[in-house]
């Protein structure tokens, strides 16, 4: 089995860890009625439709 032949160091030790802390951007999809960007499974903020019926009255 391998052993580390030295210590990690706190510095190396906490900036590998610090991949796991990053965010991805939010997937997008278009709205199959205006073509608006919009997040999946919303309402969409510009025409105020969801899944083929209006959600929202927008304004």
């Amino acid at each position: 089995m391998a052993v580390p032949k030295k210590k990690k160091s706190k510095m190396k030790t906490r900036s590998h860890r610090a991949g796991a802390w990053k965010l991805a951007a939010p997937s997008r999809s278009v709205c199959p009625r205006c073509a608006a960007a919009k997040l999946p499974h919303t309402v969409c903020p510009a025409c105020g439709w969801y899944k083929d019926r209006v959600a929202i009255e927008v304004g």
